[in-house]
């Protein structure tokens, strides 16, 4: 495995950087299969590059910013001429996953996500509180550049901010959980048919959700807890994305519980799902592997505490007490 220090040698971390903003230019074209144009702005409901930008802060450093803003000029120059609302989009796709990594590193945020105040950091500070920045910075150049009317900027704002943050609460935890992905303790056949399962119920039932004229939205949640309860974060996080997925297509294109809606009531209900859907599985996982962390505390304090009862008096901890035993 190669460490972060030896990243940031010159060869290795030039072509750390190219690779961060290919893996981001992929990510914004992903993005942009799926766009809506509110008050003339081009915006994605789910904006999968904050969730990869701010990922690679965290697991590699802050020295791989240069990557996020080639990434964010790579992706402008594909669709317009550079311009002074350009700028603006880079500066704040840049400053803000900067930013929000800072605040999760101030809050003592770690990438295991193991604990429940990790997951309140990642939602809160990650995603609510850092994607401010872009939202503002995008829309507001735009604004100054003439390409935006003033009357227009809060709707513009409030997409741009939703669709960063749900970048970062769907992808974040999944590029996080994928990286400590492991064959699964117990009995690997059984786990792993059980994975299948979940993994087919949810896009199943996902589909039937977003398809269906019927509100049946809340199907997915059942699905999530599952997993989040059997698998935590590398299982909940993949059952959202599906979820987020087939709902923005489904949105988009008024389909399904989303028919006869106007774009703002469809977006609305859309990030409500998908805020929700990520916010269960963030935090019930989180809680989930806290419990299993102090758990194994436990019981590996128990075995340190038999050996020591076993060095003392030889034999004790193997002593079947019996009824007589327990009277006075």
């Amino acid at each position: 495995m190669v460490r972060p220090e030896e990243l940031r040698r010159p060869a290795p971390a030039a072509l750390t950087i190219l690779l961060l903003a290919g893996v981001y230019y992929a990510s914004a074209r992903i993005g942009l299969l799926e766009q809506v144009v509110i008050a003339g702005a081009v915006v994605s409901p789910l904006w999968p590059p904050t969730g990869i930008a701010l990922s690679c802060l965290l697991l590699l450093g802050l020295w791989t910013w240069p990557g996020i803003a080639l990434g964010t000029v790579l992706v402008i120059a594909t669709l317009t001429r550079p311009d002074l609302a350009g700028i603006g989009v880079v500066a704040g796709n840049t400053l803000a996953p900067v930013c929000a990594c800072l605040m999760l590193r101030r809050a003592g945020f770690r990438v295991e996500l193991d604990r429940l105040r990790d997951g309140v950091a990642l939602v809160a500070l990650g995603a609510f509180a850092g994607m401010l920045i872009s939202a503002t910075l995008g829309s507001g150049t735009q604004v100054l550049s003439g390409q935006l009317p003033p009357g227009d900027f809060w709707p513009t704002w409030a997409a741009w901010w939703a669709g960063d943050a749900m970048g970062i609460l769907v992808v974040t935890p999944l590029v996080l959980a994928l990286r400590t992905v492991r064959w699964p303790p117990g009995v690997p056949g059984v786990r792993w048919a059980e994975a299948a399962v979940l993994a087919a119920a949810s896009a199943l039932v996902s589909l039937i959700a977003v398809r269906s004229e019927l509100s049946l939205l809340f199907l997915v949640f059942p699905l999530i807890v599952w997993a989040a309860l059997r698998f935590q974060l590398v299982g909940a996080a993949p059952c959202v994305l599906i979820v987020s997925v087939l709902a923005i297509s489904s949105a988009i294109h008024r389909a399904g519980p989303f028919t006869g809606q106007s774009l703002l009531e469809a977006m609305v209900n859309l990030q409500a799902l998908n805020a929700s859907a990520a916010l269960t599985a963030l935090l019930l996982s989180a809680i989930v592997t806290e419990q299993n962390a102090v758990r194994r505390k436990i019981e590996q304090a128990c075995r340190e505490l038999a050996e020591v009862v076993d060095r003392l008096a030889p034999g004790e901890t193997r002593r079947r007490w019996r009824p007589d035993d327990e009277r006075p």
